[in-house]
């Protein structure tokens, strides 16, 4: 396996103003690249990387710029393609043919069964544009998305450092599996990692954020203890949407009190759940509000509740008190979610060409939505201190460093077991390589409840287990048997010891989204995924 150089663009495109095609940049010398009111500057780096800055001083803006080279890395064209996805994956990663129109976030990576041969290209974690890639018959285009929002951007005279590219190829003696491994270990050379492994419980598969309070949380905390025993690495009870006013349907802050009459004593809660030999963790929405406040956003329309702009300092000062309030109540694991959404007003699934509808804009046209989604992710970082930060409905690529767990799929279920195989299963799969060179990856909660399979369940229990990635179970206590508490106590006693040695490989994922072939250690797992009748066609809530 080798990291390659990356050669400089055969051309550069640009998309400015109010323009809707790229128009092509011209070489001013190697490595430059001009047009009127922009300059692209492509420099090598030391391992072979190519590192991406822009200007873009005039008043019109720049929206995107194209990178293209008109060859493919390792020199052959894969028949094989796979990318990642802009936020959480949606159950729909997998390796296809090629098709010249399938945006790539982040990186692609390509393969060719009859050769063994596989290569691609990634960008590093925390670049300042939302980057994705074309690959085509002959080559493939690197597309920075630079805009606020979907408003061009407009940084003034300051250099934007948009990208870095690497690369890897290699050949027969490694698996695509490993190929892409290497590759997120060159794409993240800074990844913040958790001293332990993560295992916990989270009530949301069962409660769904309906008619709980502290009894059921603390029931959920002894259980989990006993589960663990008197391993030396403690779980965490995480307490989900639902502690607040509105709990249930995600309905933002403010952050500083619990459900009155419910939740009166957060910082007590935590306590008690530490009693009770678990670890305090939280859930909270940081760019929804229910009142209106400095930080809203421009476009908000009453009567609520309110998205928050994250572009101003308001916003992120109060995100950073939330969070700093949290760990003053005692809490040891922060979960932020939603906040993708609330800064583009939508999620991704199907792998959408850009992440913002045009004209969705925000304060400060100065900064690319990249680097203001950075921007918060650092500020919830450097406000949780020593508590663990999961990151949720988050950008992985850009939260890598800044996070020590990434909820990397959309969610499994404790009401429709399809829904689990698509969503934990595929990100499991497709997602793994990322475990330990971006963070710890969570594939999503197994829940255990009477309305899904336990034989389905205990089957994503054990992969999750031998993975070594963060596994948290959501068990409602009417599904509890002793063979449930059985099949629990063992696959979370293997994931506190940070699962199997030498973790697990999918070996069919080149042929199915959600493979049923797995290698752990020296052993091959097979898992049926289906229900009597197959896989259900839609996917219910």
């Amino acid at each position: 396996m080798s990291v390659i150089d990356v050669p400089l663009p055969d051309s550069v495109h640009v998309v400015t103003g109010a323009d809707e095609v790229p128009r092509a940049a011209a070489a001013a010398r190697p490595g430059r690249w001009t047009a009127p009111g922009v300059e692209v500057t492509a420099r090598h780096e030391p391992a072979g990387a190519l590192r991406v800055v822009l200007r873009a001083p005039g008043t019109d803006g720049l929206s995107t710029v194209a990178l293209r080279w008109r060859h493919h890395p390792g020199g052959r064209r894969p028949a094989l393609v796979l990318g990642d996805a802009w936020e959480r994956s949606y159950g729909e990663l997998q390796w296809r043919g090629i098709q010249p129109e399938r945006p790539l976030p982040w990186y692609w990576l390509g393969t060719d069964p009859s050769t063994g041969t596989t290569a691609g290209f990634g960008v590093r974690t925390r670049a300042g544009a939302l980057c994705c890639w074309t690959v085509d018959e002959d080559g493939t285009t690197l597309w920075l998305d630079v805009r606020s929002g979907g408003l061009p951007v407009l940084p003034g005279n300051r250099e934007l450092a948009a990208a870095t590219v690497v690369g890897v190829a290699a050949g027969a003696d490694t698996t695509p599996y490993a190929a892409l491994q290497d590759l997120c270990a060159a794409m993240s050379p800074d990844p913040l990692l958790p001293e332990h492994p993560v295992v916990g419980c989270n009530n949301w598969y069962y409660a769904y954020g309906r008619d709980f309070g502290p009894d059921a949380v603390l029931r959920d905390a002894t259980t989990i203890a006993e589960y663990a025993g008197d391993h030396p690495v403690r779980p965490f009870c995480v307490v989900d949407d639902g502690w607040t006013e509105g709990g249930g349907t995600a309905p933002g802050g403010p952050w500083d009190s619990g459900l009155p009459g419910v939740f009166d004593d957060m910082a007590g809660l935590a306590a008690d759940i530490a009693a009770r030999g678990a670890r305090p963790g939280l859930w909270f929405r940081p760019l929804l509000s229910r009142v209106a406040t400095a930080g809203t956003r421009a476009d908000a329309a009453g009567p609520g509740p309110f998205p928050l702009d994250p572009s101003q300092e308001a916003t992120l000062a109060a995100v950073a008190a939330d969070v700093a309030r949290f760990r003053d109540w005692g809490f040891e694991l922060v979960k932020h979610d939603f906040s993708t959404y609330d800064v583009f007003g939508r999620f991704h699934p199907g792998t959408p060409a850009r992440m913002a509808e045009p004209g969705r804009g925000l304060a400060d046209r100065g900064r690319t939505s990249a680097e203001v989604l950075v921007a918060l992710y650092r500020t919830i970082a450097e406000a949780a201190g020593d508590a663990l930060v999961i990151g949720c409905n988050t950008v992985g690529h850009l939260a890598a460093g800044l996070v020590q767990i990434q909820r990397t799929g959309d969610d499994t279920s404790g009401r429709h077991w399809e829904r689990t195989r698509r969503m934990g299963v595929n990100t499991l799969a497709f997602r793994l390589a990322q475990h330990g060179r971006f963070y710890a990856v969570d594939a999503d909660c197994v829940p255990c409840t009477p309305a899904t399979e336990w034989a389905l369940n205990r089957r994503f229990l054990d992969l999750v287990a031998r993975s070594g990635t963060a596994l948290f179970v959501s068990v409602d206590p009417a599904a509890r048997t002793p063979e449930v508490d059985a099949d629990l106590t063992a696959g979370i006693r293997l994931a506190l010891d940070g699962g199997q040695p030498g973790g697990i490989e999918p070996l069919d994922w080149l042929e199915t989204t959600a493979p049923r072939r797995w290698r752990a250690g020296g052993q091959d797992l097979a898992h049926d995924w289906s229900q009597p009748w197959g896989a259900w066609p839609l996917l219910p809530p």
